[in-house]
């Protein structure tokens, strides 16, 4: 069996470039903007079966990771907002693992949760799309560890974000758990 680290982070873990560019903010809007079309290529054709495959023993299904995006990406597009319109606003967490087994997470149909991502990101990547250098460099506070995160830096945690659970999804898919 594979390393677990090596099953849970299969892209490794984010690392943020000491310098972040244009041409990242423009890569990582890019990331952000087609991940739905991609995790609908992977899930469109699965049966009830295969989207509770996991990506790892204990981990989430396919299901829950598609909805674990959501609700991540949501939060996401919330805190940028927060950040754009207050000076270095706290967030407020949330407990994935709780959110994870709601039954909008567990029973609500896949194909409405992909126009939902879709939706979603639409959204957020003309934002994104819209924000000048100066708005890149506003700040929010995460609680957990009380950490000032920039948005130029949370746009490359969720560009990772994104490939790191469609890499998720594929190798659930493949290993079946």
């Amino acid at each position: 069996m594979q390393d677990l680290e090596a099953i849970k982070y299969p892209i490794g873990k984010f690392n943020c470039p000491s310098e972040i560019t244009d041409n990242h903010i423009k890569q990582w809007i890019a990331i952000i903007d087609v991940f739905p079309q991609q995790i609908k290529q992977e899930v469109k054709e699965l049966s009830v079966t295969e989207l509770k495959y996991k990506y790892r023993p204990n981990g989430w299904t396919i299901k829950q990771v598609l909805n674990h995006c959501i609700d991540s990406h949501m939060n996401s597009v919330v805190r940028f907002k927060l950040a754009l319109t207050e000076e270095n606003p706290t967030v407020r967490p949330y407990n994935e693992t709780a959110w994870a087994e709601l039954s909008d997470t567990l029973a609500y149909s896949v194909s409405e949760s992909v126009v939902l991502l879709q939706s979603i990101h639409n959204r957020w990547v003309f934002l994104l799309n819209e924000l000048s250098v100066e708005q890149f460099n506003r700040t929010f506070v995460h609680p957990d560890g009380n950490e000032v995160v920039s948005l130029k830096v949370n746009l490359g945690i969720y560009a990772w974000h994104c490939q790191h659970h469609l890499q998720h999804i594929i190798n659930a898919k493949k290993m079946q758990f």
